[in-house]
């Protein structure tokens, strides 16, 4: 399943933060979303997972449009947030059959999730007991649990060290062989390492849409390019 982006629009107030976005991707693809602050990369993701609705426009999956179906589209959409809301009281385990009784998952998903994001060794502890990189890995986790065909990544590797990222973008790489990602991100390097295609943001609009080796040709390296394109 892929996902169909048509004239996306969203104000808040007199600002518009997205200017009639319109793209495709195919299932199988990892796209990196980038942009500067202020772009409109959060808005978008938000528009996409049914968090918030947009003022124009609509989104496809599968051709159910998000507006018109939230439940059935939401079910099939996996959304890691920035921040990455957890309970940092519960138990791994524990929050993750949380997650799966909300979503009415089978409850022997969960084990089969804890072992796919690596989080076998730390499931029998408190959230707030671990670290940062398994902490993004009970997010990933959260994300994945009801099968989506959809994830939405929102910088995905924020605060953690190298092995952590490495790890993390190994996850990325496996789960987008059989699903449609995209990852919203700030750096250069993780959109190099993870991504088939470059989206690029600012002001609310598409200022690029490229496949990476494409992209990458036209310009020394990531950082040229978007410096060109958003200045």
């Amino acid at each position: 399943m892929g996902i169909v982006i048509k004239d996306l629009t969203k104000k808040y107030g007199n600002q518009l933060a997205l200017d009639k976005v319109s793209f495709s991707i195919k299932k199988g693809e990892v796209v990196g979303l980038l942009g500067p602050n202020g772009a409109g990369k959060s808005t978008l993701m938000k528009s996409v997972s049914g968090a918030i609705l947009p003022d124009g426009g609509d989104v496809l999956l599968n051709e159910f449009s998000v507006l018109k179906h939230p439940l059935e589209t939401k079910k099939r959409i996996g959304f890691l947030p920035e921040n990455n809301p957890l309970y940092y009281e519960m138990y791994v385990k524990e929050y993750l059959r949380f997650v799966a009784d909300i979503r009415k998952v089978k409850k022997s998903l969960v084990d089969e999730v804890i072992e796919r994001v690596g989080l076998t060794p730390e499931s029998h502890k408190k959230i707030k007991q671990l670290s940062k990189g398994y902490k993004q890995r009970v997010g990933l986790a959260q994300a994945i649990l009801s099968d989506p065909d959809i994830l939405i990544l929102d910088e995905s590797t924020n605060g953690l060290d190298p092995n952590q990222i490495l790890e993390i973008r190994e996850l990325i790489r496996s789960i987008g062989q059989s699903k449609t990602v995209i990852l919203s991100t700030h750096i250069m390097q993780e959109v190099e390492a993870i991504c088939s295609r470059v989206i690029l943001l600012n002001h609310g609009k598409v200022v690029s849409d490229s496949p990476i080796e494409e992209f990458k040709g036209q310009y020394k390296n990531l950082e040229e390019a978007f410096h060109k394109l958003t200045n």
